[in-house]
This record gives C-alpha cells, structure tokens and sequence, in this order.
C-alpha cells in the first residue's frame, strides 16, 4: 500500500513501526458548533482509511481528539450564558449524532483536552526544562527557532515567516514566530487549571502532541487531518513533540483538500458553510458519505445539490443491487448456482483485486466506487426469475466486502420505508387480487411520482426507491 506523505511530497510504501500494525492520529473537531461538511471530509476520509487498513489485516489503534478548551468555546460560553464545558458537552454530542448518521465507527480513543490537562502541565515543563520554551507572566512559550527544521512539513521557509509575524497586544513573547504553549488566565470567569506558572490553560496546538504521546507513543505511524492544520498546527505539533520527546514524531502525514462552495473554501469565518445537520434534513447520512468519497481524498471538491443528488442516485443503485439479492435469498431457487450465476461468481476475485489495486494507491475511494459499481453490474446482469438463494448470498457478501470498508449500505433500508407507501402497496396487491387493474395502476403511479417503483416477480413484489 502506497500513501501520500506530505512530509516527502511523495507517495510512499506503508511501512508501519511494528508490523501488522498500525498507530494513527486524527485531529478531531473544536467543539463549539455543529460539524460543516468541509469539517466532515477528514472524518470520513480517515475513518475509511482505518477500515481499509482492518480489511487488509492491520490491527489498528485510532486516536481522534476532541478540543473542549479553546477561545472560541469560551465566546460561545458566554453567548448562550453556560458553562465552557457545558458547551462541549453539548456539541460532542452532537458530534456523534452527525457522525452516526455517516457510518463512521469511534475511534478507539476520543480523548479530550479537558481530561489531559496534568499530562499537558508535564509536557510543557519538559520542554521548559530542555531549553525549548520560557515562561513570560504566567503565559508559556515555545521558542520556535530552537526546533530544527521548522516547517519541512508545510514548506515555509523560516525567514519568509519572520517578516510577516508580529506580537500582539497583551502578548509577551520573546519572538514573533514564537507560540503559545500555556495561556494565563485574563479574567475570573475564564475556564482555567492550576499550574507551575498560575492559573491558566493549554495553547491549541500543545494538546494534540500530548495526547498522541499519552496514547500512541512518542513515535506514531500516521498522523491526518485538513490540509488548512498543516500550518501552523501539525507544524508545530513536529517542532514541540519532537523537542521534547528526541524522536521523530510521525512517520507519515496525510492531508486531505478543502470542500469548495462555488469554488470558495469552506469555512465557519467566511459563512460560506452547510452544516452536516442541515443537510441531512435533505439527505441522509449515506448520502453524504458517498458524496465524500467520491473524489480521490487529496483533491478538492465542490459542493452543490447536483452532485449531492447524483452521490443520491449513484448510492441508491447500489442500495437496490443489495436489496434485490436479500430478496432473493428469501425468495429465490434453492439448489446449485446456474451456469451463468456460476461464471459470474467465478470473476468476484478480479473485483477483489482491483479493489485493492485502487484503494492500496493512496486511498483511491473515487475508483473504489467505481469498483462497487462494476459489481453491481456483472450481478444485476444475472439476476432474473431464475435465480438462487446460493448466488445471492454469495454476491451480497461480494458486495458487502467493499460496501463495509467504505461505510456505505451499513443502514437498513427497509425500515425507512413511509408507512404510507407500505399501505399503498398492500391496497395495490388487494387490487390485483381482486381484478381491479384500474386501481392498481392507479397507485403503482402514484408511487412512482413518490420516488418508489414497484417491481412484480415470480417471488412477489419488490419495493424499489429511484
């Protein structure tokens, strides 16, 4: 398997630190709102590399962070007259509503800058203790000149960035391309912990190398999130983590593009953002993950309602495909597959190959999809009033081995069916018992302005959503 490391600018052979294993570190979202779909992107992307690794036999530990302590929660604190932690509360859970929704799985460890904020203390103190930080009237910086190699994650050059940095108001930084590690209290109200240089609480970008540190290691194999956290985050993240710890801190860094509105990035800043949740009220959470995924991960996407409709269409044909062969391992032929059943299970392996061809290429979701679809295909052109129980649980399996890695055909459909169609078609079948053709058509119509088509087998009728 190749991955794109930004570190190199180059694709790379997965070679993780311990073999058969592999140590991951995602930077999850600062929770003082609802997730954006831009916010989204990473999580899924991520989560669907965690679940290729697991099908191609890695054991995996994954790490997603929550930041629960940030300015921004403050200000969103003081908004809504609550507590700073009462609003993460809020929006973690909300987080997790969203996230459902799209079939990701937890990670193994959602840790929160809340509960690490000891370890946190002791990070800081070590890098003090080595020289690579100062303590100026109770806030903490890090002395960015200190790190070697400084911005050979993102490419900036560290004379390029003195010109452009300044120190703000209120700021007592030795150095304008210095950062905070630690920021004292500036008024009673603020959330704040007690600590060898007063009351205060973590920069932003100290936590995640704690974190990773605390459960992972010192040395991790992948660390991934939004191409906007290369600089100054993960920047920063490398010079602190590897001061302090004296070993290189990831092994590789996966980065994924930014979601465009009319070719604008997304971002809550700018206002030019839909929130997951606004619009799942249009489309479900599967939609959105295929939507993800239909574009290789390092290359920017556009979002519209043209292309959320068409994720729609493309996911529901793979929907009807499973659909379809559950039905007919209820209702199908028992016995031994037919010729042509037989032939077309003989070729599953070349799927299974180029599935992994595509998706061992710096997770190519984009032709996994494409994959999925040519499956879909070689079935559907043998499904028929013929056909066997055998061939369709072995061609459900087929297609589930792809659909689960991908997360996408994980909800069950059928349980989303409108209680009124379902009664609808009851009267229709009634209808047809009955000889009462006129009225029959008439709701097999009136289904069909409803986004559902009604397909007669031999086995019984088939509900189908377009």
């Amino acid at each position: 398997m190749k991955i794109y490391n930004t570190l190199t600018r180059k694709k790379e052979e997965f070679k993780p630190i311990h073999e058969g294993e592999a140590l991951i570190y995602s930077c999850g979202p600062t929770v003082y709102n609802y997730i954006h779909i831009g916010n989204a992107r990473p999580i899924v992307v991520f989560d669907t590399f965690r679940k290729y690794l697991q099908f191609r036999g890695y054991k995996v530990k994954f790490v997603q962070n929550f930041t629960d302590v940030d300015d921004k929660i403050i200000r969103k604190a003081k908004e809504e007259g609550i507590g700073a932690m009462d609003v993460a509360e809020k929006y973690i859970k909300e987080y997790f509503e969203d996230v459902q929704a799209m079939n990701v799985t937890k990670a193994d460890v959602h840790p929160r800058v809340s509960e690490h904020i000891p370890d946190i203390i002791a990070f800081i103190q070590t890098l003090i203790d080595k020289g690579y930080a100062y303590e100026a009237d109770g806030d903490v910086y890090f002395s960015t000149r200190k790190a070697k190699d400084y911005g050979k994650l993102s490419g900036q050059n560290i004379d390029d960035l003195e010109a452009g940095a300044r120190i703000a108001i209120g700021e007592v930084k030795k150095d304008p391309l210095d950062f905070a590690l630690w920021k004292a209290r500036k008024e009673e109200s603020e959330i704040a912990w007690e600590s060898p240089w007063g009351m205060g609480r973590p920069g932003w970008h100290i936590e995640c190398s704690t974190m990773a540190k605390k459960h992972l290691g010192d040395t991790i194999d992948v660390h991934c999130g939004g191409q906007d956290l290369m600089f100054p985050h993960h920047e920063n993240e490398i010079a602190q983590s590897e001061c302090c710890n004296g070993v290189p801190f990831a092994h590789y860094w996966m980065h994924n593009a930014y979601i465009t509105m009319n070719n604008v990035k997304m971002s809550k800043s700018k206002g030019n953002f839909m929130t997951v949740r606004e619009i799942r009220k249009k489309y479900d959470g599967e939609v959105i993950r295929f939507f993800l995924l239909s574009g290789q991960y390092r290359n920017p996407i556009d979002y519209s309602d043209e292309l959320m409709e068409q994720s729609e269409a493309g996911l529901q044909r793979m929907r009807n495909c499973k659909e379809n062969l559950e039905y007919l391992q209820k209702k199908g032929k028992d016995g031994e597959m037919n010729a042509d059943e037989q032939k077309a299970a003989d070729d599953f392996p070349k799927y299974n190959e180029e599935f992994c061809r595509v998706m061992d290429d710096d997770l190519n979701t984009a032709d996994g999809i494409s994959t999925v679809f040519e499956l879909v295909s070689a079935i559907n052109s043998v499904n028929s009033a013929d056909s066997t129980k055998a061939f369709a649980k072995a061609a459900e399996e087929q297609l589930m081995k792809y659909c689960d890695v991908l997360g996408l055909l994980q909800q069950d459909q059928k349980e989303k069916i409108d209680p009124e169609v379902k009664k609808l078609v009851e009267e229709r079948q009634e209808a047809r018992k009955a000889k009462n053709f006129a009225r029959a058509d008439e709701i097999r119509d009136q289904l069909k302005e409803m986004g559902i088509t009604l397909k007669d087998t031999p086995q019984g009728v088939q509900i189908i959503k377009e």
